[in-house]
């Protein structure tokens, strides 16, 4: 029986896509770097907002990068998240989820503070218990270590925590923290990109989400 979920953030509870195309391009043209397309950012992102500004500057203007990433690290911390979205269907299941008592934590590869910043906007209502993001002292996904933190906080044991992600990132921190995994099919990437991460379990709509967690 599943007692905890840990999602993604990105692609998976949030289309979030729009606002990080945008303020990245922003940045990008602060420092006359070439803009990106909507699919380029949606290509780049999951490894964190430095590898995401590496790509997006591309091996011409990797100089620069460091100086993007801090200008888009300061814009993104006060982005008012406007273009961002839930999912369909999404809203009733995470009611139903913490109506059942299931523990729920939000674990991204986003900056914290960006992370706090669109889960109060467009999350906090759902009553999260924890929100993990990118910090100085804690790894990056797909390094277990957050999520094996969360698991030890929530007191449940690892066959009772499931993972949800929408990338090959969180296809790879479930199986480090030997917990299962489901790959949502409405976010970044294809099934076949996910399939070669080793996923194996996918749904494609929150109503099969919520149907796996009743049945896994």
């Amino acid at each position: 029986m599943i007692k905890a979920v840990i999602f993604d953030l990105d692609g998976t509870l949030l289309d979030t896509s729009r606002d990080i195309h945008s303020v990245l391009n922003a940045s990008l043209k602060r420092f006359s770097v070439p803009e990106i397309s909507l699919e380029q950012t949606i290509k780049f992102v999951g490894n964190g907002a430095k590898t995401l500004v590496e790509r997006a500057a591309g091996k011409e203007y990797a100089s620069l990068a460091p100086v993007i990433y801090a200008d888009f690290s300061n814009a993104f911390a006060k982005c008012d998240n406007s273009l961002t979205a839930l999912y369909e269907g999404e809203e009733r299941v995470l009611n139903k989820l913490k109506a059942d008592g299931i523990k729920l934590a939000v674990l991204t590869n986003k900056p914290q503070k960006a992370a706090e910043n669109v889960y109060k906007k467009h999350l906090e209502k759902f009553g999260f218990d924890c929100v993990y993001g990118q910090t100085e002292d804690m790894p990056l996904k797909p390094n277990p270590q957050t999520a094996l933190k969360i698991i030890e906080n929530f007191n449940v044991k690892k066959g009772e925590c499931l993972f949800v992600g929408d990338g090959e990132t969180d296809v790879l921190t479930a199986e480090n923290a030997g917990i299962k995994c489901v790959s949502v099919l409405w976010g970044y990437r294809s099934k076949e990109q996910l399939k070669s991460a080793g996923a194996e379990i996918f749904a494609n709509s929150f109503s099969e989400l919520e149907h796996l967690i009743n049945t896994l």
